[in-house]
């Protein structure tokens, strides 16, 4: 098993190029197709608008996100037509509150999604429905890149985030392309349950499942020193120098949508290397 169909998605034309770059050298490391969705964004609320101006004012905004979309799949087709990748580009208009089934669509079909921290200066507020949408609903893995950390295409020392949930089990079965290429992984366990099959070799049946797909493991037992878990992560991130975390994504119900839980979002706001994750 290898990825064959990474997704990147582009909202803005004037971050083309940092938007790609992240998606470009994973699919350039794998060998796969890359497919980009180059969204123009309609931020219109119709709310807001006087009776009997409201159709004429959204028209005008989806004509302006009509063009912003051909804007940016352009330039996205010339910067992969530079790369020499496979690659397929797709531009929509999107509302905003309706970018969840654009995303979902494409994120069903690809092995990996790979997108921008949607955290910080300067981040539009599409990003974060944007890989909500890649992550619950359309149920691909995610690898989340920060503006400031190092990609490694092939990670030699991964991370694993292991509390025997189903989410972080999920995330690393999705990640065994990632696993396989790595010289060292460590499974990361914090304050293991002392009632439980597992007390006495914490993390154990991981590292055996693991090794079976040839993948060597390190088991690392934490003590939560600090209030959050997610802290204790990325400082343990920082200590080993690892190349990239796997992690479970957590979210709950809000309004039907699924949207990120405070831990993950924690672990994401600053994280000090790319977060691969699975929900």
């Amino acid at each position: 098993m290898s990825f064959q169909t990474i997704l990147s998605v582009v909202t803005d034309k004037a971050t083309v190029k940092d938007s790609l770059a992240p998606a470009l050298a994973v699919a350039e490391a794998y060998g796969a197709h890359l497919d980009a969705l180059c969204l123009g964004i309609d931020r219109t609320n119709i709310g807001y608008y006087y009776e009997g101006a409201s159709a004429v004012a959204l028209q005008d905004a989806i004509d302006r996100a009509r063009a912003e979309a051909g804007e940016i799949e352009a330039a996205t087709s010339a910067a992969l037509d530079a790369s020499g990748l496979r690659y397929g580009t797709d531009a929509e208009v999107a509302q905003m509150g309706d970018l969840g089934r654009h995303v979902a669509e494409r994120a069903r079909f690809a092995d990996l999604v790979v997108l921008p921290l949607p955290y910080g200066e300067g981040k539009g507020p599409e990003l974060e429905p944007v890989l909500e949408a890649a992550l619950f609903e359309g149920q691909s893995p995610i690898l989340v890149v920060p503006d400031t950390a190092k990609l490694v295409p092939k990670p030699q020392k991964i991370m694993l985030a292991w509390n025997e949930s189903a989410e972080a089990l999920r995330a690393i079965r999705k990640s065994l392309p990632l696993l396989r290429h790595a010289k060292t992984v460590h499974i990361v366990v914090i304050d293991p349950p002392v009632h439980g099959r597992n007390r006495s070799d914490p993390g154990g049946m991981l590292a055996q499942y693991l090794a079976r797909h040839g993948v060597h493991a390190e088991i690392d037992v934490l003590s939560k020193t600090m209030p959050k878990v997610s802290d204790i992560l990325k400082r343990h991130a920082v200590d080993i120098d690892a190349d990239m975390v796997v992690m479970g994504a957590y979210g709950h119900s809000r309004f039907r949508e699924a949207i990120l839980g405070g831990a993950t979002r924690n672990m994401l706001e600053e994280a000090p290397v790319p977060v691969f994750m699975a929900h």
